[in-house]
């Protein structure tokens, strides 16, 4: 509104220009994807005696063949121009890395066959522009993975700038108006009515109600709020009106807060050093010098150029970084879908290659270590209704109201798939329960409150006493005069929370880090065996102590699900964010557990040992090749008969290859889920 009335346009979020990028970006690829299935088929269906493309035969027409490869082979080159300018701009730099050997690779492979179906008499023979497409392909995919993860983290930040609601109720002295939450200045009176949302962060001045905060505390139960008790912006009003002083607007508030942490933990987070690339940074150069040592030591000893040319671009063809190419690749594609099949969806490539060096592991509370809502815990039955006739009347009249702890009750009925039942004159006991008629039976439920509304004595305080101090909260069930039920409800562990924990603990150390009470955390931790707890954290005191795990050199892992983790989550070595986790939490983690089960931990660290273990073989298979090649193309053993052109060159590339592809295809055995 400012901008538009200082007489200029408001261009708004720039995320159109950044969609129709994203989207061209996978149009690109999915059209070179096809090309590149299309030039296998061309160049090696042969192999598998697949008929031949009509007028590209290279046997038969070895022009048309020779020239479509030509031409798609330039298409390629200016598609991955990105991969050869970086290149050449590391080896400019004097720190050659994996695009210095895939530039080198594949200009050598382009220009030697180039060469060779412009001056042989067969336009087909010893052409490797096929390597170039499939090589330059691999790695562009791989970048648009990495690419589109960072997109949905910067989304996630958009949508929980948005978690605030657009506009309040400003109390003007004895008049309410509307406003937008921009016009909000420090010290204005609000006013939140039931089922609304808090605006901005301040104080209350008048009121009470319950107020569910579970987005920045982790609390599953709505928090109870009286005069001068702090309010936060984006957390839902349940059940009372309250008014309440502006403290903290815009870049002051604590939604704010997460994401200035959430932006800054996910900038600065370490790049992990590739292990083909500082192997590269020696062989390149290497394989260079070489190479050009060879050239004009064979014009010395009296060769003609083309020999010497000649052996100079074996070196530079049998160099080429196909397996090399393959060798990290090939393993994370393997090893991300192996994954996958195990309800683990990793982002990142990095994730695999370090997730099996994780020494600390933090665990969120609710909704990771807990499922994340108030479901029905226990049941004492003092009337003569069976369990399920009771549970059906409390549910029915729960369904009236919006209240969490409803939704522990609504979900109890649907599991058990109870009818529903006709209530009549449900009404809402502010900060108390509710009341309502079945069957012409008035019931009330609600906590404590209720009994001395009613003016009830409470024979069952002993049984009260014994499931608070089991985490539960209790719903009080009353007909007449009479107390029916005491109903306790709480945020329960996951079954399999347990066992993961004594899983994890055996080469980690595990600690739980979460918003809610002390209380509530002793409570889970003792029952899961867990000995470090840090309990009534903010979402910035996570942060700083993942930052203070980090700078004493352990590699954290950080497991949460909340609004309140996505910080953490950004600033640990390695995220991982349950499926049932909120967007922001999701899309700023590196995993997403999609089944919503801790023991796939346990198999990711494991899927991560074994895909490092081959990634390391494979990277010695393919410089064994190189290596041994490489030697015999120089001409070592020429006097023995063992020599090596161009073509067998590309013969022992292809073999290097074979044998990654083998190797790598073992992650594939074995692995069998967690129970």
């Amino acid at each position: 509104k400012m901008i538009k009335d200082a007489g200029f346009k408001s261009l708004g979020v720039p995320n159109l220009k950044e969609n129709e990028t994203n989207n061209q970006k996978k149009i690109n690829l999915i059209i070179m994807g096809i090309i590149v299935i299309f030039v296998l088929y061309l160049t090696m269906g042969h192999m598998l005696n697949l008929p031949a493309v009509p007028f590209l035969n290279a046997h038969h027409f070895p022009f048309n063949y020779a020239l479509t490869l030509l031409i798609l082979a330039i298409i390629f080159l200016i598609y991955g121009f990105d991969i050869i300018k970086s290149g050449f701009k590391n080896l400019l730099h004097q720190t050659p890395n994996m695009d210095t050997l895939v530039t080198l690779g594949v200009l050598a492979s382009f220009f030697y066959s180039l060469a060779n179906m412009i001056f042989t008499a067969n336009y087909a023979t010893n052409l490797y522009f096929e390597s170039c497409i499939v090589v330059i392909y691999l790695i562009k995919l791989g970048r648009y993975i990495e690419e589109k993860s960072k997109n949905k983290t910067q989304a996630a930040i958009q949508e929980l700038v948005q978690i605030t609601p657009e506009k309040a109720i400003r109390k003007n002295k004895k008049l309410m108006e509307e406003i937008t939450i921009d016009e909000i200045k420090k010290g204005d009176i609000l006013i939140v009515k039931p089922g609304m949302k808090i605006a901005v962060d301040g104080k209350i001045t008048k009121g009470q109600s319950h107020v569910d905060e579970s987005f920045i505390t982790g609390e599953a139960s709505p928090v109870k709020k009286a005069k001068n008790d702090q309010v936060i912006a984006g957390s839902l009003n349940i059940d009372g009106t309250l008014e309440y002083q502006a403290e903290k607007i815009g870049k002051d508030s604590t939604i704010s807060e997460i994401v200035r942490l959430v932006v800054e933990a996910t900038n600065t987070k370490a790049p992990i050093a590739k292990l083909a690339d500082q192997i590269c940074s020696y062989f390149v150069p290497s394989v260079i010098i070489l190479a050009l040592i060879v050239f004009f030591d064979y014009l010395f000893a009296g060769y003609n150029w083309n020999v010497a040319l000649s052996t100079m671009v074996t070196i530079l063809v049998v160099a080429c970084p196909c397996a090399l190419g393959l060798a990290t690749p090939l393993a994370i594609v393997t090893s991300v879908g192996k994954a996958a099949h195990q309800g683990i969806l990793i982002k990142s490539s990095q994730i695999l290659e370090m997730a099996h060096q994780v020494d600390t592991i933090v665990l969120d509370k609710t909704g990771t270590l807990t499922y994340g809502h108030l479901q029905v815990a226990q049941i004492h039955n003092f009337s003569k209704l069976s369990n399920k006739e009771l549970m059906h009347q409390v549910a029915a009249l729960e369904s009236n109201t919006n209240h969490p702890i409803s939704s522990a009750f609504k979900e109890y009925a649907q599991k058990r798939n109870l009818p529903p039942v006709i209530t009549k004159d449900v009404k809402i006991i502010n900060g108390i329960g509710l009341q309502g008629k079945i069957n012409k039976t008035t019931y009330y439920l609600g906590s404590y409150k209720l009994l001395k509304k009613l003016k009830l004595a409470n024979p069952y305080e002993t049984i009260e006493n014994e499931m608070q101090a089991a985490g539960q909260s209790i719903v009080y069930v009353v007909a007449g005069k009479k107390i029916l039920a005491l109903i306790g409800v709480k945020d329960m562990v996951r079954t399999e929370a347990k066992l993961a924990i004594q899983k994890l603990q055996t080469h980690h150390d595990v600690i739980m880090l979460t918003g809610d009470n002390e209380k509530s955390a002793q409570l889970i931790a003792s029952n899961l065996g867990i000995k470090k707890v840090y309990a009534d954290c903010l979402p910035q005191e996570k942060t700083k102590l993942i930052n203070e795990l980090l700078k004493a050199g352990h590699k954290v892992m950080m497991v949460g699900d909340g609004i309140n983790d996505a910080p953490s989550l950004a600033q640990a070595s390695i995220g991982v964010s349950m499926q049932s986790g909120t967007d922001i939490a999701s899309n700023t983690a590196d995993v997403i557990l999609t089944q919503n089960n801790l023991l796939r931990l346990v198999d990711l660290i494991n899927i991560s040992k074994k895909t490092f273990r081959i990634i390391k073989e494979n990277l010695f298979w393919a410089f064994f090749y190189n290596l041994l090649m490489i030697t015999i193309a120089m001409g070592i053993f020429k006097a023995w008969g063992l020599s090596l052109n161009p073509m067998l060159a590309g013969l022992a590339m292809m073999l290097s290859s074979l044998t990654v592809i083998l190797n790598t295809l073992r992650l594939r055995k074995g692995g069998k889920k967690n129970a």
